[in-house]
């Protein structure tokens, strides 16, 4: 099929879902002159909810990163039987929708949840215990849940294919454990992890519906920003498409740099043949 029909299914697709959305958002957002992103930039909560986004994506997609790193290594390791099972349990948390994943955090760690009611009868304040999961700990903690299966899987076939024979020929040579290490394996690895921890990142700045779900409109952030300018109180379209191509721009930033990072990587091997 693809020697038949090429690139065009891949193109279509994105036509259908980037192209023509993206060109739906432009004249709403630049048809006053610019007004719209004039009044999105006089918003006081802009840059604080910029700067939560980011700080959150990042550190979403940072722990993500090194969890699923983690994780991928133990997989690598199993035997084809066990490794089997575990990847199925793994790849659980990604057939779950946000809203889903919001409230099994709620029920488990929330204030009536059940691990915290656990903790209250160890003599521990409810209230306070299950507070957490409504700000930006419990937010990310909810993100990694479905982040970190996302990078595993991702990284997985890295370490099944790693080749350990230029670290041992370094320690032949005399070189030490860490400088062996730095050298072969993680200069192998590292742009991976990077790209992952990109991608993620991106994936955790652009959602929406467990940030709804799990903090509601108590953390200042870009997607909820922007729902509560397209939900039943807003009516600025023009300010909501502004925020959408912000939004978006801020993503593909992320995102691209994990795609220079991947294809630095891609050259580096090309070259190293």
């Amino acid at each position: 099929m693809i020697r038949r029909f090429g690139a065009w299914p891949a193109w279509a697709f994105m036509a259908v879902f980037f192209a023509l959305p993206l060109g739906a958002l432009l004249p709403e957002a630049l048809g006053d002159g610019g007004g719209a992103f004039a009044r999105l930039f006089a918003n006081p909560l802009l840059p604080g909810a910029l700067r939560n986004t980011l700080a959150l994506g990042l550190t979403a997609g940072a722990v993500s990163a090194l969890v699923g790193t983690a994780v991928a290594v133990e997989l690598a390791r199993q035997p084809p039987a066990r490794r089997h099972w575990m990847m199925t349990l793994l790849s659980l948390p990604l057939a779950f929708s946000g809203l889903v994943i919001a409230y099994g955090f709620i029920l488990a760690f929330g204030r009536a949840g059940f691990v915290t009611q656990l903790l209250a009868g160890l003599g521990a304040d409810p209230a306070e215990v299950g507070s957490w999961i409504y700000g930006a700990v419990g937010l990310g903690m909810a993100y990694a849940y479905y982040l970190v299966p996302r990078v595993a899987l991702s990284l997985y076939p890295v370490f099944v294919n790693l080749d350990l024979r230029p670290m041992q020929a370094a320690r032949t040579l005399g070189a030490t454990r860490w400088r062996a290490f730095r050298d072969t394996v993680l200069a192998e690895v590292a742009p991976s992890v990077l790209s992952n921890a990109c991608l993620v990142a991106a994936i955790a700045m652009g959602t929406y519906g467990t940030a709804l779900a799990l903090v509601g409109t108590q953390l200042n952030i870009l997607p909820l920003m922007l729902y509560a300018q397209v939900g039943d109180g807003g009516s600025d379209f023009g300010v909501a498409a502004a925020l959408s191509l912000l939004l978006m721009a801020l993503c593909v930033v992320v995102m691209g740099l994990g795609d220079v990072i991947a294809r630095r990587r891609e050259r580096g091997g090309a070259a190293g043949h």
